[in-house]
């Protein structure tokens, strides 16, 4: 019987659940730790690889589809940073940055070439996630279903072009926890699931950053980690990373820690953002 590629990849992401759920020896893959492009660099192009090689722990950086000019639908441009990325052996996890100046999600078929032009770019990348940022007024409101109801249509219809090539499409939103698990289990597809950047929920919703991510468990495909231009353990903090990374483990969150630190340089990038790994590795112990 011959396995389409769509069914392989999605069959494939129900392994280590099920290993999990059968297997209490299971052993949890080692932490990959990346960085957002816009955060390292002032200006783009492909030469925040060599800076990403300078960083301890540092083995990926997520790119920006639209960013000061850079535009990744371009062809040349997707391939000068991938001959850079395999230069440097950085990977590219995701893709972020996917909007025009302008645009949202609600003018359907603008956001339809959008995104499938992410796909494209993704799979040329061999990213794996396409962050898809929905915030006020650019995100759905669930009480209203001609509010979310195209949305939700919008990413089943491309979902299955996002799994043929091994994409996920990481929705981050203005939306609570709980309204982000309605929207993810109403569209109901294992190539749809939530990027999950605790700050930004704790300051949409405050007090619910770390129960949100209990309460999303395998829905979080990706994570940002940020403390503006402060150091993940250094206060104030909007949210108690020690706790933050605890519930990730106890989900067995096996996706990228992306930090979307601010930087006052490359140096300081370096530096900070090493600190940052041995921070997080120190309150994962089980598997640093």
């Amino acid at each position: 019987m011959k396995i389409r590629r769509r069914d392989f990849l999605a069959s494939s992401l129900l392994l280590p659940y099920t290993a999990l759920a059968q297997d209490t020896s299971f052993e949890e893959p080692p932490l990959k730790f990346g960085h957002r492009q816009a955060n390292m660099v002032r200006e783009p192009g492909p030469q925040v690889f060599e800076l990403a090689r300078r960083i301890s722990g540092i083995s990926g950086v997520e790119l920006q589809m639209i960013w000061k000019g850079q535009d990744l639908t371009d062809r040349d441009t997707v391939l000068a940073y991938k001959r850079e990325a395999n230069r440097w052996a950085i990977e590219i996890p995701s893709i972020a940055g996917v909007w025009k100046r302008g645009q949202t999600i609600f003018d359907i078929r603008a956001a339809e070439q959008t995104l499938s032009n992410a796909i494209h770019a993704a799979e040329l990348l061999g990213a794996s996630v396409i962050l898809v940022a929905l915030f006020k007024p650019n995100c759905p409101d669930l009480n209203e279903e001609a509010s979310w109801g195209p949305v939700a249509g919008l990413f089943k219809k491309l979902s299955p072009k996002a799994a043929d090539v091994g994409v996920t499409f990481g929705l981050e939103t203005s939306l609570t926890p709980a309204e982000d698990k309605k929207l993810i289990d109403s569209i109901g597809e294992r190539s749809v699931g939530v990027y999950y950047d605790a700050t930004n929920v704790e300051t949409y919703h405050p007090g619910e950053a770390v129960s949100g991510i209990e309460l999303l468990g395998p829905r979080i495909v990706q994570c940002h980690l940020k403390n503006g231009t402060r150091l993940l353990n250094e206060k104030p903090s909007k949210v108690d990373w020690i706790a933050a990374l605890q519930a990730y483990q106890h989900i067995h969150y096996n996706g990228w820690y992306v930090f979307e630190t601010a930087h006052s340089s490359p140096e300081q990038c370096v530096e900070a953002t090493e600190k940052n790994i041995q921070f997080v590795r120190q309150n994962l112990v089980s598997r640093s």
